[in-house]
């Protein structure tokens, strides 16, 4: 009996676990604005291939009192104010000049899974005027576009992974796409990765990490801890 209730146990926890790493934080809005045209932002937590965008009350942990960063042309770092709705916080903000904008979340959930230490993130762009660049992203771990151009459909294009300011080789990244199709690849040596998007509308990459390291976070000790990085974009 001891050894069937250790099992049941074992397998809930798998179960349980497997469901916050699958899950994630993105950040939803149109790519591109104007000087003095309001920009409107939702943030959702779930599973974005199959459409699943978790009610506020359900999310994991302390997830939803996440900050959400406005990092401007000039690198200056503002914070946006956030209002929930039934399944995302919406926020908005309004361009002042030309350039490339950075919108980012970076939050480590309170709780941990079981000995696990979750970290999520979350980026995406807005480009102003002729950006020529893409806004530098502040978050440990991220995700970007190569250049700021539009995406367009059966169009290849690359994006570059950074995990501490430096190259992440060899990581695991999932493109989903809004077609509920999804694939698996990894970085190269130089924490690229390339695809070639067949479906219009919003993509969601995400790139994963996961250390076996010890530490102390809220009181609790963790064996290991686990990083997922989203950026989102459109494709026309």
């Amino acid at each position: 009996m001891k050894k069937l209730t250790f099992l049941t146990l074992s397998i809930l926890f798998c179960l349980i676990t497997s469901k916050i790493s699958a899950h994630a934080l993105w950040i939803e809005t149109v790519n591109t604005g104007k000087i003095g045209q309001s920009q409107t932002v939702k943030v959702y937590y779930g599973e974005y291939v199959s459409n699943e965008r978790e009610n506020v009350s359900k999310w994991y942990s302390d997830v939803k009192d996440f900050t959400l960063w406005l990092v401007g042309p000039d690198q200056q770092r503002t914070q946006l104010k956030l209002t929930a709705d039934s399944n995302s916080f919406t926020s908005s903000f309004t361009p002042d000049k030309n350039g490339a904008y950075n919108l980012e979340v970076s939050h480590e959930a309170k709780e941990l899974g079981g000995t696990t230490k979750y970290h999520f993130l979350a980026s995406t762009n807005v480009n102003v005027g002729k950006a020529s660049t893409i806004a530098a992203n502040t978050n440990v771990l991220n995700l970007k576009l190569d250049n700021s151009a539009p995406v367009k459909v059966n169009q290849t294009i690359k994006l570059t992974a950074s995990l501490n300011k430096e190259a992440a080789k060899a990581k695991t990244v999932t493109i989903f796409s809004p077609s509920g199709w999804s694939k698996e690849t990894k970085t190269d040596e130089n924490g690229n990765v390339q695809f070639t998007p067949i479906w219009p509308g919003r993509y969601v990459i995400e790139v994963a990490e996961f250390q076996k390291v010890k530490g102390e976070h809220q009181g609790k000790a963790y064996e290991a801890i686990w990083q997922g990085a989203t950026y989102s974009f459109e494709v026309k």
